[in-house]
């Protein structure tokens, strides 16, 4: 039993079960990984650094990493295939938004920015579902920031709105397997941190005076929301705001 089954009596809702987290060397997916692990789950890490996937696999006792790039369509289908069945959840960070002004995209950068979030979470449901127990999870990671309309954000917005519809829609065709949608503002991550660089500090100070919550959002935070939709069976085909209630407020 996990110390955190210990510490509260209860068995580990997530004993005996398999978490696979593409994306899982840092931030929001490590966190889900160590999250999971203490409530009993074997975790089975993936991401593009061998290097930083070995360092979060010894952190939390991963049973396996694979490093790989899961946009390649070919290599994400091997790692499916040299998985052990069964798998219960998997959770998918992806790729980061792209703030590009629309007239300065080509058509390449317009495919990528409306349909890489959907054309990736559509390879993982195809290879995964094969795979997984009846009652098991997708979890895909979206955004509440591109709910508004600003230039800055470019086809952010579009791209934000299609997710959506698209979990909900896949939720019905991979039943019993369930698939639902985190949309999360601003997570104090190291992405977070390379994206501001300098400004890191300032941002976190303007979101702790703002936010209706007093404080940042944490990778943690986002990872507890994570489990708990692995270990809640009723939930499929939704999504979830973990923001602090930063759409609410102005930034």
């Amino acid at each position: 039993m996990s110390d955190a089954g210990a510490t509260t009596g209860r068995e580990p809702e997530l004993l005996g079960q398999t978490v696979v987290v593409i994306g899982g060397s840092a931030g929001i997916g490590l966190e889900t990984a160590r999250r999971a692990r203490a409530d009993g789950a074997e975790v089975v890490l993936a991401g593009r650094n061998p290097q930083r996937l070995q360092q979060a696999a010894d952190e939390v006792g991963a049973m396996s990493t694979t490093a790989f790039d899961a946009t390649d369509a070919t290599a994400l289908k091997r790692f499916f295939e040299d998985l052990p069945d069964p798998i219960d959840h998997v959770m998918v960070t992806g790729p980061g938004p792209s703030y590009v002004p629309l007239l300065e995209m080509d058509a390449a950068q317009v495919r990528g920015a409306l349909g890489d979030h959907v054309v990736l979470g559509l390879e993982v449901a195809r290879n995964a579902a094969g795979h997984m127990r009846p009652g098991g999870t997708l979890i895909f990671m979206g955004g509440t920031g591109g709910r508004r309309i600003s230039r800055e954000l470019g086809l952010v917005s579009a791209a934000t709105a299609t997710l959506p519809p698209f979990t909900a829609a896949l939720a019905l065709e991979l039943a019993p397997v369930r698939v639902n949608l985190i949309a999360a503002g601003f997570v104090d991550t190291p992405l977070s941190a390379s994206l501001l660089g300098e400004g890191l500090d300032a941002r976190r100070d303007e979101l702790r005076a703002k936010l209706p919550i007093g404080r940042v959002v944490g990778p943690a935070d986002v990872a507890a929301l994570a489990v708990h939709i692995m270990t809640n069976t009723a939930l499929t085909g939704a999504t979830y705001d973990i923001d602090g209630g930063q759409q609410f407020v102005s930034g």
